[in-house]
């Protein structure tokens, strides 16, 4: 599983980020370049004090706005005690480059005047004299207790210890802080990480994003120019993807207002009315405004003056062009917008971004003719249109579309984008979202046709890249795709199954698994064996020690037999605490659910969460030493992720080994539409050592009987072509079945517009006879109970069909 938002993907080449969208620090030992603790004051409605809060002031040194959403502030008492917890403070929205954010934390009885508006606030009564502050990546409370384990915490962005405080950077906390004096970084916001060098005691001066201070006082803005000054948005965006003006204050910028954003990233589009004739350079710009509603309309003519950044959103990304810290003056309103850019089969090209071997290609000029990001980056800012689009990724639950420009472009069988390969990406694919909060985008399914004109200003993000933010969206038109049910096995067919169920546990809603079980006994048709993904423990997310998952099969079995299913049995190996990955508490593992009627499971004692299983020779064929058991669980090959689960079944008086798989996730990999190209896989390389553990068991059972079943299924997080399914296929010990499929079938999720394959079930060449299914249910639907669909395969036990490679 890969964390995306609420759910999970998996990304071809991307970027899953836990964070919204900047990039932290590795660990706050190395000093902070970007976002830092300017001030901290815990002597607010103390006695003596003047000011009623305790507050935490953050600043941005960058040069970017610094997303706080999804950090937060913590707090340590100074001298803490073996019961001492750190406090947590959750924060939201974001920091403009050389701004202020503040944290309002808890009031006291003393004091006479207010802070400014907060842009978060806290309960935290700090001590006036002595603490320790961190800013730090999540939400989960800390539990380093000592400078040296904080400095081991890589979610650390920046910490300051005051008074006597134990935790702090560097060799002393900060002195003299009271009810009368804060502590604060010095105006260059210089970060040593030593605190007593980089902060200094005086009087408190909470600041907030919008500049405002205590009193509710606010730094006259300066009016803005009433004629266009030299600059023009081409010249910002210049012929490559980073602005030549980069870091540059620009002023009276003219355009027209195209597109305006009220929430997230606040902040409105411009486009010059006289394009230059130059086809490199975009004629749109974002204007960021922070936190700050725009003020501006669709069609005003404006004057823009502020500073040229380029914006990150993630790691890996490519930039946004911006102008922040706007000064705005409005010349006129109601003016005609510049015609839109229509894309389509014809104007996108069919390659898809230039390479650096590797590296950047921020400083390469940019060529729309010949690729399909230059072309999108040429457009960055501007509007664009397009028409009768289908849809290749289902509406997902932040209102958000996935649709191809080029209809005939890799059309998988139902509708879908296929991603066939590392060298063939398809280009056409772009993110829909309405930038109207009352009109958002409609449900739509895989398939569907957005009829009609789509209009909107062309943007990039993180998540998915260049995307349009519509202010003009076509009408869905149903494609009446429908969830497919695979055939019952026969008599003489052993069906064994693999199914992702995304983070099951016992706390979820009924609903969850009483789709997941119709999806197992109805779409499935009851397989006799199902090896299943992502199954929790009993109590989920909450990280106190369980790892049983008895509850959460229960119920789920439960759920299959009023369903129409049989009543499965079940077979697994707890994992240790927090060892396996995954959601953090979830303790997630493979578990195998069996048809007890049609089929039995050989217990053999022994296995454990840290015991190998081995083959064992026997005058009788080979059998496991233990079973279940797993797949030598202390190789590194498996650390912090799930180790599969080998049981050793009996069907018709014959043995059948299965392995049930849940490889690494893509975590970490650079993305396709980032700035490196080509983009580093980091993540494979774990997944090549985990599928070469994988094959080197399945050689071990064939070396002692060279004719044993053997089936290997499961999410195995990568493709058919990828070199992990080339580790795990290694001397033909074992086949990949979604080859023999036809192109157009072999899919199994669907992923930033992009059908592609991540599930897999694989057989030894003992399986001679056997018929294999992927059964699409749920990655092409806007409603789904599982990101993955799941897939079958039926085997005839005996016979003397030939294997063919």
């Amino acid at each position: 599983m890969q964390i995306h938002r609420s759910g999970s993907v998996l990304l071809t080449g991307a970027v899953a980020a836990a964070l919204a969208v900047t990039a932290l620090p590795a660990a706050h030992a190395a000093p902070s370049a970007t976002a830092v603790i300017s001030e901290v004051y815990g002597g607010g409605g103390n006695s003596g004090a003047t000011l009623t809060r305790d507050f935490v002031e953050l600043a941005n040194a960058g040069s970017a706005p610094f997303e706080v959403g999804g950090l937060s502030v913590q707090y340590l008492p100074g001298s803490p005690s073996a019961g001492s917890q750190w406090q947590v403070s959750a924060l939201t929205g974001s920091i403009a480059p050389g701004g202020r954010y503040l944290v309002a934390q808890a009031a006291g009885t003393g004091g006479t005047v207010a802070l400014p508006t907060a842009d978060a606030t806290g309960t935290i009564a700090m001590a006036a004299g002595s603490g320790t502050v961190a800013l730090v990546s999540g939400t989960t409370p800390l539990t380093c207790k000592s400078a040296a384990d904080c400095a081991a915490d890589t979610r650390i962005v920046d910490l300051v210890g005051y008074g006597s405080a134990v935790v702090r950077e560097g060799s002393g906390p900060v002195p003299g802080a009271s009810a009368t004096a804060s502590v604060a970084r010095a105006a260059s916001l210089a970060d040593t990480d030593d605190n007593a060098a980089d902060l200094a005691a005086g009087a408190p001066t909470p600041v907030n994003t919008k500049g405002e201070t205590s009193g509710g006082g606010q730094p006259p803005e300066e009016p803005g120019p009433t004629e266009p000054g030299d600059v023009r948005i081409h010249d910002i965006q210049g012929t490559t993807r980073v602005s030549p003006l980069d870091g540059t204050a620009v002023t009276g910028v003219p355009g027209v207002v195209t597109g305006v954003r009220t929430s997230g990233s606040r902040g409105f589009w411009i486009q010059d009315a006289a394009p230059d004739d130059d086809p490199r350079t975009s004629e749109g710009l974002f204007v960021y405004t922070g936190s700050a509603a725009p003020t501006v309309k669709v069609g005003d003519s404006v004057l823009v003056s502020g500073k040229v950044a380029e914006y990150y959103p993630g790691t890996g990304t490519q930039s946004l062009t911006q102008i922040t810290a706007p000064r705005t003056t409005v010349l006129s309103s109601g003016n005609a917008l510049p015609a839109p850019v229509v894309l389509d089969a014809r104007s996108v090209p069919a390659r898809y971004v230039p390479s650096a071997d590797g590296g950047s290609i921020d400083a390469l000029t940019l060529d729309p003719a010949r690729y399909a990001l230059d072309l999108y980056e040429t457009l960055e800012g501007s509007r664009v249109t397009f028409a009768d689009t289908r849809v290749t990724g289902a509406t997902t639950a932040y209102d958000e579309i996935w649709v191809t420009v080029k209809p005939r472009e890799n059309p998988t069988r139902r509708g879908g984008t296929l991603y066939a390969s590392y060298e063939d990406q398809n280009t056409g694919r772009l993110k829909v979202m309405s930038l109207d909060p009352a009109r958002p985008v409609p449900a739509a399914n895989v398939g569907d046709v957005l009829k009609g004109r789509t209009t909107g200003v062309l943007d990039y993000a993180s998540y998915g890249g260049y995307n349009v933010q519509a202010t003009e969206l076509g009408t869905v038109v149903d494609n009446k795709l429908r969830r497919e049910v695979t055939r019952k096995q026969r008599k003489d067919e052993l069906a064994v199954a693999t199914y992702n169920v995304e983070n099951l546990d016992a706390g979820d809603d009924q609903a969850k698994f009483d789709t997941l079980a119709a999806g197992v006994a109805v779409n499935l048709s009851s397989p006799d064996i199902v090896s299943l993904e992502e199954i929790q423990d009993d109590n989920g997310a909450v990280n106190d020690g369980t790892t049983g998952s008895e509850a959460t099969l229960k119920r789920f079995t439960d759920a299959v037999v009023a369903q129409g299913g049989p009543r499965y049995a079940w077979r697994y190996i707890a994992p240790e605490n927090n060892k396996d990955g995954g959601e953090p508490g979830g303790n997630i593992r493979n578990v195998f659910l069996y048809n007890p009627k049609r089929v039995s499971f050989t217990d053999r004692p022994g296995g454990d969460a840290t015991t190998p299983v081995r083959a064992v020779d026997t005058w009788k064929g080979v059998k496991l030493s233990a079973s279940p058991g797993r797949i030598n669980p202390a190789s590194p090959a498996w650390a912090d992720s799930r180790k599969p689960l080998v049981g050793e079944f009996v069907f018709r008086g014959e043995p059948v080994f299965v392995i049930g798989n849940h490889f690494a996730s893509k975590g970490g990999d650079q993305p396709l539409h980032g700035r490196f190209q080509e983009p580093t896989r980091s993540s494979e390389t774990k997944r090549i050592q985990q599928a070469a553990e994988v094959n080197t068991f399945v050689a071990s059972l064939l070396k002692a009987d060279k004719s044993a079943r053997v089936v290997a299924l499961g999410d195995f997080n990568d493709f058919e072509f990828s070199p992990t399914m080339k580790a795990l296929t290694k001397d033909r010990a074992l086949k990949p079945l979604i080859t023999t499929l036809p192109e157009s079938e072999r899919y199994s999720y669907v992923f930033d517009g992009n059908s592609q394959t991540l599930d897999h079930i694989l057989t030894s060449p003992g399986i001679r006879r056997l018929d294999y299914d992927v059964v699409h249910i749920n990655a092409e639907f806007a409603d789904q109970a599982s990101d993955h669909d799941p897939q079958v395969v039926r085997i005839k036990v005996g016979g003397l069909w030939p294997w063919f490679w």
